[in-house]
């Protein structure tokens, strides 16, 4: 159980990153993070934080042979 609340969280992090870099680029408006480089390398952070504990939590998924 651990591990999908591991891989949720990495998830919701990568789609943050992912709203963060749009509107630190200037494509998502409406926001005073909207065209700011700052919001762009934090998001940018973010989501690469959060695809690597995505994949993290999947890393040796195998169970092991006991003899």
């Amino acid at each position: 159980m651990k591990r999908w609340i591991l891989f949720a969280f990495g998830v919701l992090c990568a789609a943050i990153g992912v709203i963060w870099v749009l509107q630190g680029i200037g494509v998502l408006g409406g926001s005073f993070m909207t065209g700011q480089k700052l919001w762009f390398l934090i998001g940018l952070g973010v989501l690469l934080v959060g695809v690597v504990l995505a994949a993290a939590t999947f890393r040796g998924t195998g169970r092991r042979k006991v003899s």
